[in-house]
């Protein structure tokens, strides 16, 4: 099973994880205004992929620019990846490509230890999503693990580009923010994630 057969419940099930919903993860975010570019990008492209309606274009034309400023504004203490293979364990289906992630390594050529937070963008409904990121933070604590690193908290994040649902995982709890965080407020979106690339 690659991570995008996974439903919310069979990776909950698999991995023996439970849930908790009722949290508000970033309580105390500090909004971080948007560059200029991506102000102009975000007003160019966001009405054509919509308009488009592909996952593919959503993931090119909102998600991308938006991913691209995280990690332009806090180089070079992180890495960026974008559509790479990330298979860290075949027999548990923790398999297959992930859109985007992210490391704390300067090393841009494979991936190193420790990745800290996934992002999958889809279509238009977060939902289906949830199960495929939670896997893809499984197996990133797991390639963690393998590599002698730790990391306490992993977050991840499935858009659809203007919805996004962020995750945090720490033990076997899967916390899932109870706020659902919308591109209009973008100076939010990009405040929580620098506070997760700040590991703050």
């Amino acid at each position: 099973m690659a991570y995008s057969k996974f439903t919310l419940a069979q990776a909950l099930e698999t991995f023996g994880l439970i849930t908790d919903d009722t949290q508000d993860l970033f309580p105390a975010v500090e909004p971080v205004e948007p560059s200029e570019l991506l102000r102009a990008t975000l007003a160019q492209n966001t009405s054509v992929a919509r308009r488009i309606a592909t996952e593919k274009a959503r993931s090119e034309l909102i998600v991308a620019p938006i991913l691209m400023e995280v990690y332009q504004r806090n180089q070079p203490e992180i890495g960026f990846f974008s559509g790479v293979d990330f298979t860290v364990d075949d027999k548990q289906g923790l398999s297959g490509v992930c859109d985007f992630l992210f490391t704390r390594s300067r090393e841009h050529s494979v991936i190193v230890a420790p990745v800290f937070a996934v992002v999958e963008a889809k279509k238009e409904d977060l939902k289906p999503g949830l199960g495929q990121c939670i896997a893809e933070l499984v197996a990133a604590r797991l390639f963690n693990e393998r590599k002698g690193t730790t990391v306490e908290a992993l977050y991840g994040v499935v858009t659809t580009g203007t919805n996004w649902q962020f995750i945090k995982l720490i033990g076997q709890t899967v916390y899932l923010d109870r706020e659902e965080r919308y591109l209009n407020g973008a100076r939010q979106i990009l405040g929580i994630l620098f506070q997760i690339v700040k590991g703050s």
